[in-house]
């Protein structure tokens, strides 16, 4: 089999449009699945939803001693957003030292780099532990996929997780988690010429979001992950123009590090916020934090101070979620690092690229950590 080009393989990708919503990631991972059958991996889609497969591809006999190394991305890209591009957001072009596109930094940059690096080195793989891909569908709207798989197969025993998430190829050790909850408050609807006769939904909305800026954070933050944070994202209510709104919705978003449980989160931000403002869960998902000491930490590390040359930076953790922490099993028994070639700060932004050399570089930093003993 001709050896694949990473950077052609992350033009190959981007031209798939695997916008979520809706995704449509049938035909980007039916692509990638062909690609690694083709090279020998034994391949299966796990359906998540009708055309939206995730994929695990393994290789190598793994063994109790030795489980295999595992590397997992997303195809799914956010929306293209309001704002004109200054290029085809779906061509997948090279210039300037970059591809260009949706979804070339966030993140199949990284999904090409870990598939390319994984073919390279399938002798190896072959015939020791092996390897674990696992690339899935409808991250971007809170790891669903990644959720719905873990419910129906055991990827067993793993040496650890390598998420090929944007970070500059610097190593993450996790990364904070993600509570999104949907703030209800009602009124009584009445005619606009009228308002005393009504109680207006969306002034008890206000006034609970300008309580909301002062809510103190239960836990502090630490070195590790850092500071919670809360953001109210988006808000919506009322009937027309002319009417009382009797309802008004509003979203929280808010980070946490690994100090509190969502569940006491929540009966902490309930207490806060007035009683007839209802929250309900949008997405729960664990902060992951993979200590510097552990055995798959250091290695990981070595590898990347030898392929770079540089020194470590301190240990830091992503602000994003990333589908480790569904991955890594409901005990966090499985170390879990990020480490991919795309650039944080644009992801999910118009004029999307990536780096030709990180793409390489991530390449060549995964081929490393398939070769360690």
């Amino acid at each position: 089999m001709t050896a694949l080009d990473p950077v052609q393989l992350t033009t190959r990708l981007v031209r798939h449009n695997t916008v979520n919503p809706p995704g449509n990631e049938q035909a980007c991972i039916d692509d990638i699945a062909n690609i690694l059958s083709d090279a020998g991996f034994d391949t299966e889609l796990v359906q998540f939803a009708p055309g939206r497969p995730n994929l695990v591809a393994r290789l190598g006999s793994g063994c109790a001693s030795t489980p295999p190394l595992c590397f997992s991305g997303h195809v799914d890209t956010v929306p293209l957003g309001e704002k004109p591009w200054s290029f085809d957001p779906l061509a997948g072009e090279v210039r300037g030292g970059k591809v260009l596109g949706r979804g070339t930094s966030d993140m199949k940059a990284g999904i090409a780099a870990m598939v390319t690096a994984c073919i390279a080195e399938r002798d190896r793989l072959s015939q020791g532990p092996g390897v674990v891909l696992v690339i899935t569908t409808a991250e971007e709207t809170g790891c669903e996929g990644a959720a719905a798989l873990v419910r129906t197969m055991d990827l067993g025993p793993l040496e650890g997780i390598i998420v090929a998430e944007p970070s500059l190829n610097a190593p993450y050790y996790g990364h904070k988690g993600a509570f999104w909850l949907e703030a209800e408050a009602t009124g009584v609807t009445a005619h606009g010429s009228m308002p005393h006769l009504g109680v207006n939904a969306i002034l008890k909305a206000v006034d609970q979001i300008r309580r909301l800026q002062g809510f103190a954070m239960p836990v502090k933050g630490d070195a590790a992950l850092g500071h919670m944070t809360l953001n109210i994202g988006r808000i919506e209510g009322g009937l027309n123009v002319n009417s009382v709104p009797d309802r008004c919705r509003f979203t929280l978003d808010v980070r946490t590090n690994e100090h509190i449980e969502h569940q006491v989160l929540l009966a902490t931000l309930q207490a806060f916020c007035s009683t007839d403002l209802a929250l309900t869960k949008l997405i729960d998902i664990p902060s992951v934090w993979t200590a510097p000491e552990t055995a798959f930490a250091r290695k990981v590390t070595s590898v990347w101070q030898q392929v770079t040359g540089q020194g470590l930076p301190p240990p830091t953790a992503a602000s994003y979620f990333t589908d480790g922490a569904f991955l890594q099993g409901k005990d966090k028994s499985t170390p879990v690092m990020i480490l991919g070639p795309g650039d944080p700060a644009l992801a999910h932004k118009t004029d999307e690229t990536c780096d030709l050399a990180r793409i390489y570089e991530a390449e060549t930093v995964y081929r490393a950590l398939m070769s360690s003993a």
